[in-house]
């Protein structure tokens, strides 16, 4: 495909500029020479991506359209959809990894000599990693039943492009190539997965990386993997030392996705297939030593009626209504004897009526043998709290079923009562808290009780007429702070209270209605950031598991420590905190600026976020922030495109001051900070205090006077 086939929304060429939308709509008016739109619409064109980089440079808008951005625009514009690209571009990338030297020999030829020759490459690559292709298994629509003789049928989920197919992705396979030069096959392909995951949140239903690596920690190592509803294969890349993966999911372009992610992160046997696991099954002869699977919730039309009498219903044939469990055995019947299982879970499969059955089958021959409650905003949906079913395939050694069932619950784990929720959650205290409860059990079969946090409770206890394993329900409630504790938070809240007092502001002095402030003269911050005066930066790229710690919009705030991670996907550039930066939430219409601290420099800035950093020789930072949190101001720069408010930073108004009286008005911003401050830390110890007693008085611990 031509650089002059790809079109870019105006949104796109601000991105390709650094610039906001605004600007771009202002050259529009501006300069006559700006491109003509090629496509889209009156009220959101499009614009030919070559014109578009040719003008920028003329203008010196740019000097040259960063490669990540203009492979990501020649996905996104591609005319057979962004995921048949991505598929291409996985294919090449493969082939860069696997066949170097034969990638050189052909990137050196023309356009229609590489699109002739390059699909024999890409089938023999893929051949050799994913095995030959054959039929298709009939996919078994919704509703639809597995014909006689279907199943078990297994075929490569992964298909070479033909030269017709393969000739509108050239630039982006020369570009995608180029770019696993610099960074590597596997980031240059987590880059664009990781680009379109982001563009298309409501697609796709996520594994976050947290509860991912929680659920490969828990199973443990393994030498051969199924993930039955791999979706884009997160779980399966949580297991970097396995030497067999096996991907399946009913939608074919996640099943490739999938198996080319995994082929290009290692050296493992990799298999994807295409087709619903639970009607067509790729995989039915498997002996896994580990299935992880984030099955999907709540699905009416899972096979109820047509799998009746399927073998894999070990336990009892799940209800229509619970097509949790369904999963839940096709699990178990797909590991070898002693072999682990790991589901992600709806905290309702632990106790809805009519699963009950199921579960007490699991319970009494030993298959189901922990059950772990996660916070919300630990995984989709982040609304509420899921629940991680830890299971092992019965076998001899465990005939007589297991005594006891491990219950952790991770809603009382410090950090996640107070700051929990997506993107905040503490996940190295999470995931040492459930190891350190399931390590032990896995071994003894038992565990002591941890107050509030996990305890093993014997099978028999649980076989009443509900059998209701939520955690919650079986778990002591964590002790209650005792007097003295109480006490010492009075103490802190007492002194909190006095430091409230000092820092209080003294009377305002009105200022007179002709007095400086009503001749002041105004600037934005856009014509600062022109003049140098301060650089702009958006918060939000992904840095990778070892990242720093992230300022979220949470952390803004609420005024907290930077406690956050950067969005999973492709490492890129974090935007690194300084002391004297200024941070600002760009959704939500709150009037919030937030100026570094020594304490804080050195974190990644967050999504959603926009970071200032002002000339020290010309911007007072707490003047500048002071005057970014005017109402008035805030309303001004906010706009209304969706039902949210988004706030245009550029747009901010600051008076022209000299550095002298910038930093008069800078002082008293930072007083007031330090008072603001004081009261959300005796708000917290209040909140704290009261409950305390609370907890105290209803358990016992605490006397009335």
């Amino acid at each position: 495909m031509p650089d002059q086939a790809v079109e870019v929304t105006a949104a796109a060429i601000a991105r390709l500029a650094g610039v906001g939308r605004a600007a771009v709509s202002n050259w529009r008016r501006r300069h006559a020479d700006f491109p003509k739109p090629v496509g889209g619409t009156e009220t959101s064109p499009s614009f030919a991506l070559h014109d578009v980089e040719r003008w920028l440079r003329e203008q010196g808008k740019v000097a040259e359209v960063p490669l990540r951005e203009r492979i990501w625009q020649q996905l996104s514009a591609h005319p057979a959809g962004a995921l048949t690209a991505l598929v291409h571009a996985g294919c090449a990338l493969l082939v860069v990894r696997e066949r170097p030297t034969a990638w050189r020999e052909l990137a050196a030829l023309d356009d229609t000599e590489l699109t002739a020759r390059l699909p024999a490459l890409i089938e023999e690559v893929l051949g050799e990693r994913f095995g030959q292709a054959g039929p298709a298994p009939h996919r078994g629509g919704r509703g639809q039943g597995r014909p006689p003789g279907d199943r078990g049928v297994h075929s490569r989920s992964v298909n070479t492009p033909g030269v017709a197919d393969l000739a509108p992705s050239v630039p982006l396979v020369r570009g995608a190539a180029e770019l696993a030069g610099e960074v590597g096959a596997r980031e240059a392909f987590e880059f664009l997965l990781g680009r379109h995951l982001d563009a298309n949140p409501r697609q796709y239903t996520l594994t976050p990386r947290g509860p991912a690596e929680l659920m490969a920690a828990l199973a443990g190592p393994a030498a051969t993997v199924l993930d039955p509803a791999c979706g884009t294969g997160t779980l399966l890349c949580a297991l970097p030392d396995a030497g067999a993966l096996h991907a399946q999911d009913a939608d074919p372009d996640l099943a490739a996705l999938t198996g080319l992610r995994l082929a290009l992160a290692g050296t493992a046997d990799v298999r994807a297939a295409a087709a619903d696991s639970l009607r067509a099954d790729a995989f039915e002869h498997l002996a896994a030593d580990a299935v992880l699977c984030h099955p999907p919730f709540n699905e009416r039309s899972w096979g109820h009626d047509e799998l009746a009498y399927d073998p894999r219903w070990e336990y009892g044939l799940p209800a229509r209504t619970e097509s949790e469990l369904a999963w839940v055995q096709h699990a178990l019947a797909r590991l070898r004897e002693g072999g682990t299982a790991v589901l992600l879970m709806p905290p309702a499969a632990a106790s809805r009526r009519s699963g009950r059955r199921v579960r007490a089958d699991l319970l009494r021959r030993g298959a189901l043998r922990a059950v772990v409650a996660l916070p919300a905003g630990a995984a989709p949906p982040y609304g509420i709290p899921l629940h991680l079913w830890v299971l092992r395939r019965p076998g001899a050694a465990t005939a007589g079923g297991a005594p006891e069932l491990l219950l952790v619950d991770t809603a009382g784990i410090e950090g996640v009562a107070v700051d929990g929720g997506r993107d905040r959650l503490p996940w190295p205290a999470l995931r040492s808290a459930v190891l350190d409860a399931w390590t032990p059990f896995d071994r003894d079969g038992t565990v002591a009780e941890r107050a509030g946090l996990s305890r093993s409770v014997p099978v028999i206890d649980l076989l009443d007429d509900d059998v209701d394993l939520s955690p919650a329900r079986h778990l002591p409630p964590p002790a209650a702070e005792g007097a003295a504790a109480l006490d010492a938070i009075r103490e802190r809240l007492d002194a909190a209270l006095r430091r409230t007092t000092e820092l209080t502001p003294p009377p305002a002095a009105p200022a007179p209605p002709s007095g400086p402030a009503a001749h002041r003269r105004l600037t934005t911050v856009g014509e600062l950031a022109r003049a140098g005066a301060l650089v702009l930066r958006p918060g939000g790229a992904g840095a990778g598991p070892d990242g720093p710690p992230v300022l979220t919009e949470h952390d803004v705030l609420a005024g907290t420590a930077p406690s956050g991670a950067l969005p999973e996907g492709p490492a890129e550039e974090p935007v690194l905190t300084r002391a004297g930066d200024v941070v600002v939430p760009v959704l939500g219409g709150g009037t919030v600026a937030r100026v570094v601290s020594e304490a804080d420099a050195g974190a990644a800035l967050g999504r959603n976020l926009q970071l200032l950093r002002p000339e020290p020789d010309a911007l007072d930072p707490w003047f500048l922030a002071g005057f970014l949190r005017g109402t008035a101001n805030n309303r001004q720069a906010s706009s209304y495109a969706t039902t949210a408010s988004r706030l245009d930073v550029r747009r901010l108004h600051l008076p022209r001051l000299a550095l002298a009286e910038q930093r008069r008005y800078g002082e008293r911003f930072r007083a007031l900070a330090a008072f603001e401050d004081a009261l959300r830390l005796a708000g917290r110890l209040g909140e704290q205090l009261v409950q305390g007693l609370h907890d105290g008085l209803t358990d016992g611990t605490v006397e009335p006077e």
